[in-house]
């Protein structure tokens, strides 16, 4: 977790721009990133932490390593990742089904 400075607001357009964590490869035109980007983000996280959870357990299993605590850190962060994905998918087909229900 990271602190930063705290810093003066001079117009009420600035506040949009203040905490925002988005690469310049993830913005369009209006500043706001793009929901595939994300989602392809997460999903690579996805497979990134499951493949270090099978290169650590490999490890232990071969015993070349008996640091039992990184396979626990590297499952804990793969089920994080997993969860994270879980949640962008339920709240897109949320979004979506809330689009649907408009009436035009």
């Amino acid at each position: 977790m990271f602190i930063n400075q705290m810093q003066k607001i001079n117009t009420l357009s600035e506040i949009g721009n203040f905490g925002k964590l988005t690469s310049p490869a993830q913005e369009t035109k209006n500043g706001e990133a793009v929901f595939k980007d994300v989602l392809e983000n997460a999903v690579k996280n996805v497979v990134e932490t499951d493949n270090e959870v099978a290169k650590q357990q490999y490890l232990l299993a071969t015993g070349q390593t008996d640091d039992v605590h990184n396979l626990t850190i590297a499952a804990t962060k793969a089920q994080l990742s997993v969860d994270y994905m879980v949640q962008l998918r339920n709240r897109a087909m949320e979004s979506y089904s809330e689009l649907m229900r408009i009436n035009f």
